[in-house]
């Protein structure tokens, strides 16, 4: 599992030029899950989404969490994220979870994150999306679940 998480001011995500979802001050994450992940796989990943502290506190440090600073979450399931380009010139998803599981699993974190109370969107799963954000700092992370190697 992977997650792009992004600290943003705003963020947002249209379908087919229609907003699904919105956000304000908090984090836009890109979910890519791949073969082999797991439910406690995706609670940790869950748990260390919320609990980073990367927000600023008064004296401008990297201190505050999401929940400190009242933040909400947008997270998109982007598959593309287990894309692999190491051979050629075109990406093999060959280690993308199916999009059954994959989309099961997408919104076990959705309920991991809802359930530790933290107001939590999403867009489409499976559809073609534009994400419009505006990245905070820019401040940006990428979480993965294992090393690739593990898997």
């Amino acid at each position: 599992m992977k997650v792009v998480l992004q600290r943003v001011k705003m963020a947002k995500v249209e379908v087919r030029g229609e907003e699904v979802s919105r956000i304000e001050r908090g984090l836009c994450l890109l979910v890519g899950l791949e073969k082999g992940d797991t439910e406690k796989e995706v609670e940790a990943l869950a748990r260390k989404v919320v609990e980073l502290r990367i927000f600023p506190d008064e004296e401008g440090k990297m201190n505050l969490s999401l929940a400190q600073i009242g933040g909400e979450i947008l997270a998109i399931s982007q598959f593309t994220l287990a894309g692999s380009t190491k051979r050629g010139r075109r990406p093999s998803f060959d280690r993308a979870e199916e999009p059954r599981r994959a989309e099961a699993l997408f919104n076990y974190f959705v309920d991991q994150m809802r359930q530790a109370g933290f107001r939590v969107k999403t867009g489409i799963f499976g559809a073609i999306m534009d994400v419009y954000l505006i990245n905070d700092g820019p401040v940006t992370f990428i979480l993965e679940s294992q090393s690739e190697g593990e898997k």
